[in-house]
């Protein structure tokens, strides 16, 4: 990665964002921005452009589904990339989130070198292509 990327971390959890960001740290070519529910991440996606997205499915006001989805069916935004970062490991949950049209999905508890090693092939292959 030359340039600095953006990254939006969404989650309604305190404690997970916080997480998220300490991880993110270790990507120092990596600018954050967080939401705290999907309506605040639209806004974001809208204001920042970012590259990836690390998205929690399970948020008040408007799901990870649904961002996802509105995210992927606008020609000016399907280009970023998706993560769901979530709880829900049901094979309905992933095959939702797929339909939805993530990139990737990551279970809940996430572990450090995994999403940050995501993160990091993620922005590299988007930076290639």
């Amino acid at each position: 990665m030359t340039a600095e990327q953006t990254v939006l971390l969404v989650d309604d959890n305190e404690q997970n964002l916080e997480l998220l960001e300490v991880y993110m740290e270790d990507l120092p070519e990596v600018r954050v921005v967080t939401a705290r529910n999907g309506l605040e991440a639209m806004a974001k996606v809208a204001e920042e452009s970012p590259e990836l997205i690390l998205l929690d499915i399970m948020m008040p006001k408007m799901s990870g589904f649904e961002v996802c989805k509105r995210i992927k069916s606008d020609p000016k935004t399907r280009d970023i990339i998706v993560v769901m970062v979530t709880a829900l490991n049901e094979t309905s949950d992933i095959e939702r989130a797929a339909e939805c049209g993530t990139d990737d999905y990551i279970s809940k508890p996430i572990e450090r070198k995994a999403v940050v090693g995501l993160v990091r092939n993620l922005l590299a292959a988007k930076g290639r292509g």
